[in-house]
């Protein structure tokens, strides 16, 4: 399809988990939801550059060398591919997050801050796609 149009907010809600919402073999699109205060994301990055757009809620950016960025409804923050990085839910409810990525999401990989080991293995299919 060359147009889709996905209701973010909606589908987190019912969802109530990460979940890829659009993807092409040149990008890809997630919703983000952090349920509980204080629920987070490890530190990490990506080799491609991103996106993440605050819908709902509240969300602190948090970086290695100990200096963070807060996050409210209608901010972007713009991630260059190799920047690690932590997602914070520092809402008093759930914060839900858009966010988008070059590359096809078979092609995401998910580095660990600490082992700097990629923790995302491709699922069976995804693996078919790459020839893994």
């Amino acid at each position: 399809m060359a147009i889709e149009i996905v209701d973010v907010t909606g589908l987190a809600r019912d969802v109530k988990k990460r979940k890829v919402i659009m993807n092409t073999r040149k990008m890809h699109a997630w919703e983000h939801y952090l349920a509980e205060p204080g629920d987070h994301t490890d530190m990490h990055c990506h080799p491609g550059d991103q996106t993440f757009m605050v819908l709902e809620g509240e969300c602190t950016m948090r970086f290695p060398d100990g200096g963070e960025s807060v996050m409210k409804p209608g901010v972007v923050a713009l991630i260059e591919g190799g920047s690690f990085y932590q997602l914070v839910n520092t809402h008093d409810g759930p914060t839900v997050l858009m966010g988008t990525r070059t590359g096809p999401n078979a092609a995401n990989q998910h580095i660990n801050h600490e082992t700097r080991e990629n923790t995302r293995a491709p699922s069976d299919r995804e693996a078919k796609v790459l020839g893994v």
